[in-house]
């Protein structure tokens, strides 16, 4: 299974947060939305990745004053990306690899959507699924072989 069949599987609405934003209004955002990540957008263009990991590292940090700091002071930078041709096995390694639960998938220089771990879950969950019907198809329509008996 490809990214690009995941990101058909999920969706492709995408949440996204200018730079310049306090990180309050990131997490009112991401409570509303029900979303783990943010794409940081400047000018058009990707600059990076705000998720609950960099929002808790920035509360721990910013102490009461959390909320004053800027989406551009507690992102990630240069997040690391997936193709949409990349196969699943590679994404579900990378992630592991990296310790990343959120990937952006990027087609040149559009973001296409953002994976996370439990849309691969799932996905992997819906293939063993389709497998599993297809195969219990498989044995119940089982040709007879001349001579055979059932």
């Amino acid at each position: 299974m490809l990214v690009s069949e995941i990101l058909a599987i999920k969706g492709k609405v995408l949440f996204t947060i200018a730079p310049n934003r306090p990180l309050a209004e990131a997490v009112e955002v991401m409570n509303e939305q029900d979303v783990g990540s943010l794409v940081v957008f400047s000018r058009g263009a990707m600059v990076g990745m705000l998720t609950f990991r960099q929002v808790l590292q920035a509360v721990q940090k910013g102490g009461a004053d959390w909320q004053a700091m800027s989406v551009d002071e507690v992102m990630l930078r240069d997040p690391m990306v997936a193709a949409p041709d990349m196969e699943m096995d590679e994404l579900r390694r990378l992630m592991v690899e990296h310790h990343q639960r959120y990937l952006p998938v990027m087609d040149g220089t559009t973001l296409l959507g953002v994976v996370s771990f439990h849309d691969v879950a799932k996905a992997v969950l819906e293939e063993q699924s389709f497998e599993n019907r297809m195969l219990k198809n498989y044995i119940r329509n089982w040709p007879e072989s001349e001579g055979e008996e059932r």
